[in-house]
C-alpha cells in the first residue's frame, strides 16, 4: 500500500488537511522542491548579512525585545539564538494534547516554506522528520500573550529540535536528546536568526484554531441532524424550514442549515404540512381551545435563525484561520527585492483571537440551544406529551433523566463564562514593549474547551431524544439520517428504564457523536 503524502508548499494548507495529519498518523508531509529553491536563496542572504556585519538588523546582530538597541559583536550571534530559545522555554502548566502541538509544528513547517522568514534547507528537514516521526515535543499550557506570537510555546517545540527538553512518542514521554537518539537523527545546530524564526510567529494559535474550526464543523453539523429529530419527535410543521420561507431573509447561513434540514427531513414521516391544522379552524361564536400547537418553541421553530449565525462565524474562522496558517507571521522578514529585511508586527495574533471569541460565543449559543430543548423534552410543564423527565418506570420511585439535566445545564454555563472574550483582555508585558496583546493562544484554547463542552450538551440532549423516541414508539417514522443518530446512541446505551451508573457509556457517547 502507498504511503499517502500532503506536500507542504506555503500557500494551500487547510484546516482539515491539519486535522487529518493530526488525527491519521500514517499521513506524512514532504516539502515542495520549488519553495526550497526560494528558502536556499533567502538563507544565503541571512547568511551573508550576518557575515559582513555591516547593518543593525534585529534579531540578527541585535538583543530581542526592549533590548533591541544592544548591538552584538559577530562572535556571538550563534549563541544569542541558543540563548532566546533556552531562556523563553519556561512554560507552566498541564502538558497541551500532543495535536495541538502536531498541529502547530506543521503550520510552522508550512509558514517557514514560504521562504522569508531567512531559515536553513537544513533545519526544515528536522521539523519535516519530527512531524513525520511523531516526536511531539512536551509543550505547557501556560506562557502566550499572543504577540511576537507564542514565544514562550514554541520555544519549547524549538527546544527539541535542539536536543533538549522532553517530547511525547506514541503518548510516552522521553527526553528529546533520547528520542533524537533512536530515529538516528541529530540535533539541529542554530544559525543566525534560526531561533528567532521558530518562536516568532503565531503558528501555536493558528495550529489550535485550525483544529478548533474542523471540530466545530462536526458540532454544527450534529447540531442540526439533533434539531431535525426533536422537530419529528413534537410532529412539527414543514413551513420553519421551508425553501420559500428563509429566501425572503437570505443570510448564507440561515439558508443553508434550512436547506440541510430539509435535506435530513425529507424522509421523515413525522413532519407535518400545515394545511393538515385548517380542519380545526373555528366556524362557530365561541373561543375554542385546540391540543395541537399552532407554532412550535423558538428552539424547534428557529433553529435555521439560530444556528445559521454560527455557520457563517465558522465559515468566517475558518477563512481567516487559513489565510494565517499559509502566512508569514515573524519578524523582521527577509525581503529579496529590496534586498533588506523588513521590520513590523506580522506576528500579532490579532486575527485569531478574535475570530475565535467570535466562534466559541457562536458556539456557546449552540450549547444553549441543545440545553433548552434537554428541558423542553424533560420538563411536563412545557411538553405534556412525555413523562416527567422521560420516565418510563415508576415516578417517585424513578428519577431517570434528571441528573442528566444538571449536568447539560451546569456545562452550559461552564462555557457562558468562558465566552468572555480574550481578545478584549490586554496586559502590557515586556517592558512595555509588547503594550497590546492579542491572547489569541487562550483565545483558542478557551474554544476548544467551550467545544468540548458543547459535545457533552449535545450528547446529553442525543440520549433525552432517543428516549422520547422510545417512549412514543416512533422510531420507524424518524429519518434515515436521525434514525442513524438514534441507532449510534442505543448501541451504547439502552432505553434506561432504571436508575443505574451510566458515566462510562455517556462517556462513550460522546466519542461516538464526534465521528458522526
Amino acid at each position: 500500500m502507498k504511503q499517502k503524502t500532503y506536500t507542504l508548499d506555503g500557500k494551500n494548507l487547510t484546516v482539515e488537511k491539519i486535522a487529518e495529519i493530526t488525527k491519521n498518523n500514517s499521513l506524512k508531509v514532504s516539502l515542495d522542491i520549488k519553495s526550497l529553491g526560494f528558502v536556499k536563496k533567502t538563507r544565503k542572504f541571512v547568511e551573508q548579512a550576518a557575515t559582513e556585519n555591516k547593518k543593525i538588523t534585529y534579531g540578527i546582530n541585535t538583543g530581542f525585545g526592549p533590548m533591541a538597541s544592544y548591538i552584538l559583536p559577530k562572535a556571538d550571534l550563534i549563541k544569542l539564538q541558543y540563548n532566546l530559545i533556552n531562556s523563553h522555554a519556561v512554560g507552566m502548566g498541564p502538558k497541551l494534547p500532543d495535536q495541538f502541538v502536531l498541529a502547530a509544528m506543521v503550520v510552522r513547517l508550512n509558514t517557514l516554506l514560504k521562504g522569508y522568514s531567512g531559515v536553513s534547507e537544513e533545519l526544515l528537514i528536522r521539523l519535516e522528520q519530527f512531524v513525520n516521526n511523531r516526536i511531539i515535543p512536551i509543550v505547557p499550557e501556560h506562557g502566550a500573550v499572543g504577540t511576537s506570537g507564542d514565544l514562550v510555546q514554541l520555544a519549547h517545540i524549538a527546544l527539541a529540535f535542539i536536543g533538549k527538553g522532553q517530547v511525547s512518542i506514541n503518548n510516552k514521554i522521553q527526553k528529546a536528546s533520547e528520542a533524537l537518539k533512536s530515529f538516528k537523527l541529530q540535533s539541529h545546530n542554530l544559525g543566525p536568526k534560526e531561533g528567532l524564526s521558530l518562536i516568532n510567529g503565531t503558528s501555536m494559535m493558528s495550529g489550535i484554531a485550525a483544529l478548533a474550526c474542523a471540530e466545530a464543523s462536526r458540532l454544527l453539523k450534529l447540531s442540526t441532524t439533533l434539531g431535525c429529530m426533536a422537530l419529528e419527535i413534537v410532529g412539527g410543521y414543514n413551513d420553519s424550514f421551508s425553501e420559500k420561507l428563509h429566501s425572503l431573509r437570505p443570510h448564507k447561513g440561515q439558508v443553508a442549515i434550512a436547506s440541510e434540514m430539509r435535506r435530513i427531513l425529507a424522509s421523515s414521516k413525522r413532519i407535518k404540512n400545515r394545511k393538515a391544522l385548517y380542519s380545526q379552524v373555528n366556524t362557530g361564536k365561541e373561543v375554542n381551545h385546540i391540543s395541537e400547537k399552532v407554532q412550535e418553541v423558538y428552539s424547534l421553530r428557529c433553529i435555521s435563525q439560530i444556528l445559521g449565525p454560527i455557520y457563517d462565524a465558522l465559515q468566517k474562522s475558518s477563512l481567516e484561520t487559513e489565510v494565517e496558517i499559509n502566512s508569514v507571521t515573524d519578524n523582521p522578514i527577509v525581503d529579496l527585492e529590496s534586498k533588506d529585511f523588513l521590520h513590523g508586527g506580522n506576528f500579532h495574533g490579532e486575527y485569531i483571537a478574535q475570530t475565535m471569541d467570535h466562534l466559541k460565543t457562536s458556539l456557546v449559543k449552540l450549547t444553549m440551544l441543545s440545553e433548552r430543548r434537554v428541558n423542553f423534552f424533560l420538563n411536563p410543564n412545557i411538553e405534556k406529551n412525555l413523562p416527567p423527565f422521560l420516565n418510563i418506570n415508576t415516578p417517585g420511585l424513578t428519577l431517570a433523566l434528571q441528573g442528566l439535566q444538571f449536568v447539560a445545564t451546569s456545562t452550559t454555563a461552564n462555557s457562558q463564562t468562558l465566552a468572555y472574550p480574550m481578545s478584549a483582555h490586554s496586559i502590557s508585558t515586556n517592558g512595555d514593549n509588547q503594550d497590546v496583546v492579542s491572547m489569541g493562544t487562550d483565545a483558542a484554547l478557551f474554544t476548544h474547551k467551550i467545544i468540548e463542552n458543547a459535545f457533552i450538551v449535545l450528547s446529553i440532549e442525543a440520549v433525552a431524544l432517543a428516549q422520547a423516541v422510545d417512549i412514543l414508539k416512533i422510531k420507524n417514522s424518524l429519518s434515515n439520517e436521525t434514525k442513524q443518530l438514534y441507532n449510534a446512541v442505543r448501541k451504547i446505551l439502552p432505553v434506561i428504564d432504571s436508575d443505574n451508573e451510566i458515566t462510562s457509556e455517556l462517556s462513550q457517547i460522546v466519542q461516538e457523536l464526534k465521528n458522526i
